[in-house]
């Protein structure tokens, strides 16, 4: 008797371990991971005025994916949008669509940066395949330390003033309506 319970325990244990594989290392478990980090997703606060900080440069060099540079430079005393990350992300991909839409009701209001380290033939190829239409940068130089992260996604948004008023790290529910009041409330300034 003691074979056959040996055997089954032996079939469970090398099922839970693929089970756990495929969550862990294909297509099904990145849609699992995105559709979690969805469900977790809130709408992110504000950075309290006394703890923000203002940026200690605007020397920060970006590549577009037709290969222009751009300064953060050029967007001083604008509100400025920036999101770090990458195709292999799966919270990145879980907040992509709301950035979309939030990208859809305010491009002509303010500025959006999305960072990635991913190859430009790869990150358009992820924004063709999820239909978006952010527009897409590397960065050539180090971002202002502010914004310097070794987690993705990272999101800043930066103020006409050059402050830092927001900074998430994580998923977030950016089309929520309490930030686009917050927005709202920025663009009236």
């Amino acid at each position: 008797m003691e074979p056959k319970k040996s055997k089954k325990s032996t079939i469970q244990n090398i099922i839970f371990i693929v089970l756990i594989a495929l969550l862990l290392f294909s297509p099904v478990g990145t849609f699992v991971k995105v559709q979690l980090n969805r469900l977790i997703a809130f709408s992110t606060k504000t950075i309290a005025i006394t703890d923000q900080k203002m940026l200690s440069t605007y020397q920060w060099q970006l590549l577009d994916a037709t290969g222009k540079t751009v300064s953060l430079e050029a967007y001083k005393g604008k509100i400025v949008f920036i999101n770090f990350w990458a195709t292999w992300c799966p919270p990145c991909i879980a907040e992509m669509p709301s950035i979309q839409k939030l990208y859809a009701n305010y491009q002509d209001k303010m500025v959006f940066l999305f960072v990635t380290t991913d190859s430009f033939e790869k990150a358009n190829a992820f924004m063709i395949k999820e239909n978006l239409t952010l527009p897409v940068y590397q960065s050539v130089t180090n971002p202002p330390l502010e914004m310097e992260s070794s987690t993705i996604p990272a999101t800043y948004l930066i103020d006409q003033s050059g402050n830092v008023i927001v900074a998430k790290i994580g998923t977030a529910n950016w089309n929520s309506d309490s930030f686009r009041e917050k927005l709202d409330e920025l663009l009236k300034k």
